[in-house]
C-alpha cells in the first residue's frame, strides 16, 4: 500500500533537473583493481533508481562515491550542482546532511528504544530539540511504527528494523535517499513491504537511490532499473508509467 501526499511536510517538493551525475567515472583500488570503468549516468530528482548487479559489480561503489566512503580516480560525481572532489575527507559530515542513508546492515543501537534511535540521528545535524519531539512522531508516522515507538531493536522483526532504519534516515529531512541492499536478509513479503515504503516516499518528492541484487523488488515498484557488470553499466531500463 502506498501512502498519501506528503501532507507532514516530512521531504522536500520536487524540482527539475539532475540530482547526480557521474562524468566518466574510474574508481581504480590498489593492485590496479578497477572498481568502476567509466561510468556515465544521470539520476533527475525526484527519481527511483534501482542499481542492479552482483556482488563486487560496482552498485554499492556507487554509492559510495555519493556518500564520500569513495571517491573517483578519473572523471567527476557531481550531487546538487556540486563537484563532489571539493569535500575533504574531513568535512563529509556537510555532504552527508544532504541525504538519508540507509546502510545494508540497519546498524540499530540496542540498548536505544526505537524513538531514541530516531532522535540519536538528530544530533549530528544539530536539530533543535523542540523540532525533534515534533519530527518523531511525524517520522514514525510515516513509516508505521508509532505503535513500536518504545521498543527495543531486539523485540522487532527484521522488517520493523529496517522500517527504523529508513525513518532514521529521513528524520533530517533529505532531498536524497540512498538504500545499500535494503532487503538484502529480509523474506519475500518483508522485502516487498520496504519496497512499497521506499516507492512511497519517492512519490512524496525524495530521489531514491537504490543498490540491490533483488529483482522482484524492482519490478514490483516499476523503477528504473541500471544493471552493472565488472565496473560497467550495462542496462537502463525506464520506470514504468505510473
Amino acid at each position: 500500500m502506498l501512502w498519501p501526499g506528503n501532507k507532514a511536510g516530512i521531504l522536500p517538493p520536487v524540482t527539475e533537473g539532475a540530482h547526480i551525475r557521474f562524468r566518466d567515472v574510474h574508481v581504480e583500488y590498489p593492485g590496479h583493481v578497477r572498481g568502476l570503468n567509466g561510468i556515465k549516468l544521470d539520476i533527475a530528482k525526484g527519481e527511483m533508481v534501482f542499481l542492479l548487479g552482483r556482488t563486487g559489480a560496482g552498485k554499492s561503489t556507487l554509492l559510495k562515491l555519493l556518500t564520500g566512503e569513495a571517491h573517483a580516480t578519473q572523471g567527476s560525481v557531481e550531487l546538487l550542482g556540486e563537484d563532489l572532489s571539493r569535500y575533504h575527507p574531513h568535512n563529509v559530515h556537510i555532504l552527508r546532511r544532504k541525504m538519508g542513508i540507509v546502510p545494508q546492515d540497519t546498524a540499530l543501537i540496542e540498548s536505544k528504544r526505537v524513538w531514541e534511535n530516531v532522535a540519536y540521528a538528530l544530533r549530528s545535524v544539530g536539530v533543535p530539540r523542540t523540532d525533534a519531539r515534533r519530527r518523531i512522531p511525524e517520522v514514525l508516522d510515516l513509516v508505521r511504527m508509532t505503535h513500536r515507538a518504545d521498543a527495543f531493536p531486539n523485540q522487532l522483526s527484521g522488517g520493523e528494523r529496517q522500517r527504523v532504519a529508513i525513518a532514521r534516515a529521513l528524520i533530517h529531512k533529505p532531498p536524497l535517499i540512498l538504500a545499500d541492499e535494503p532487503t538484502g536478509q529480509l523474506d519475500p513479503a518483508h522485502s516487498l513491504e520496504i519496497a512499497d515504503l521506499l516507492r512511497a516516499l519517492n512519490l512524496r518528492g525524495a530521489t531514491v537511490v537504490v543498490a540491490s541484487h533483488d529483482m522482484s523488488i524492482v519490478e514490483h515498484t516499476g523503477a528504473r532499473a541500471i544493471t552493472v557488470e565488472g565496473g560497467k553499466i550495462v542496462s537502463d531500463r525506464e520506470a514504468a508509467p505510473l
